[in-house]
């Protein structure tokens, strides 16, 4: 009844980067199908919620009211000696979504634009024909389907399931994974309840920070992301800090999130005949904090954009999908990798040598190197005279 036997795009997974394409696949005139594993979009998050002003504004976002909880004007930065620095906006620099509500109307505008979304569908293989993928095998309420399109779009989170069925040469390394562990929590006292908190160190956070997002006065995501071969969990680092700061531990859990996050290994290729990787499926992932609602929407815009010029053409093998990868990777991968330079080169600092960049950083800088300036690092540190603090983190 609901699910027809061809469409001209699949979509599976309604995150963000799943619905962005259908949204902008759609308004272009494609008959637009989107399949959501869980029975309801948005059931499951796996992020702080955070999402910056700047990207509202550049995604031409009229985000409702009712999707986010809390305006936020700046940050309270922590090394690990425990020096402050306060990052004061001045205004709203960004907001703590309520993701439920945020995906939620993300699927709406999807439909709204002509997509069929239908949640509570397992996809569980693809349909291959002649070296090309055209369409998903598929189980809604105990009733199989085989549904056939010209381009399947794999939206499926970082295990990609429907990549991997493919036969694309998904690689999760654990050391460009994060673990990620979190509490929403209630009835804590905040800093202030305007401004996000950041905790660095090996200590608190290998690899990784501690974060404290607000979502109202007395109220927050609280949690970790550590690298992934970590020997110790996310969660015990996570609970370690909350029982030492008495601000936290008389605090209340309201709901737990974990999940893996993708923090490096940016593809160079992200399509197939008849396939496209978008969102975490393709590591779209800001690799220094981890971020990844705006470069999926981001991606997904792209993708709309590139499937729709392919059917358009009536070709969509590798290679003229292979535009989305020329696109993505001008507008955002060259920008991404070189933040994961700066990943890189943090990640070999100790605790010790965090406190000395922290003792000579300004503020300003701060800001530069977190978007992903390694000049800006190394300037630092010749700054302040650690030329063989230098050659040991860069060689």
């Amino acid at each position: 009844m609901f699910i027809e036997p061809e469409y001209d795009v699949i979509v599976v997974g309604a995150g963000p980067s799943g619905t962005s394409t259908a949204i902008t696949a759609a308004r272009l005139g494609l008959n637009v199908l989107v399949l959501e594993k869980q029975q309801q979009v948005g059931m499951f998050k796996r992020c702080a919620e955070g999402f910056a002003w700047g990207l509202i504004e550049s995604l031409e976002l009229k985000l409702p009211r009712k999707c986010w909880t809390q305006e936020i004007d700046g940050s309270y930065i922590y090394a690990p000696n425990m020096k402050e620095f306060l990052i004061d906006m001045g205004k709203t620099s960004g907001y703590v979504l309520e993701r439920r509500v945020f995906d939620k109307w993300l699927a709406e505008e999807a439909v709204k634009a002509g997509a069929r979304l239908i949640a509570d569908v397992n996809v569980y293989d693809v349909i291959k024909d002649k070296g090309f993928i055209k369409g998903v095998k598929a189980n809604f309420l105990g009733e199989d389907y085989e549904v056939k399109s010209k381009v399947v779009v794999a939206a499926d989170g970082v295990e990609s399931l429907v990549g991997r069925k493919a036969g694309f040469p998904l690689i999760n390394n654990p050391v460009l994974m994060d673990s990620g562990f979190q509490y929403e929590m209630a009835g804590i006292e905040l800093k202030d309840p305007h401004k996000l908190e950041f905790y660095l160190g090996t200590k608190v956070a290998p690899r990784g920070y501690l974060w404290v997002f607000p979502k109202g006065e007395n109220k927050a995501n609280v949690g970790i992301g550590i690298i992934g071969n970590s020997p110790e969990t996310a969660k015990k680092y996570l609970d370690d800090f909350i029982t030492k700061h008495d601000r936290f531990s008389r605090g209340s859990v309201l709901e737990v999130n974990a999940g893996a996050i993708p923090v490096g290994g940016l593809m160079k290729n992200m399509v197939m005949n008849g396939l496209i990787l978008v969102g975490d499926a393709a590591h779209q992932v800001y690799p220094i904090h981890g971020g990844g609602i705006g470069e999926a929407i981001t991606a997904g815009n792209m993708a709309g954009k590139v499937i729709w010029h392919c059917i358009e053409k009536g070709d969509w093998s590798e290679e003229r999908l292979g535009d989305y990868n020329k696109l993505w990777w001008d507008k955002r991968g060259n920008a991404l990798a070189k933040s994961e330079k700066v990943r890189e080169t943090i990640e070999k600092m100790s605790d010790e040598q965090l406190n000395m960049l922290a003792a000579s950083i300004t503020k300003d800088d701060l800001m530069k190197i977190v978007d992903g300036n390694v000049a800006i690092l190394t300037k630092t540190l010749l700054k302040f005279g650690a030329k063989n603090l230098q050659k040991k983190i860069f060689g």
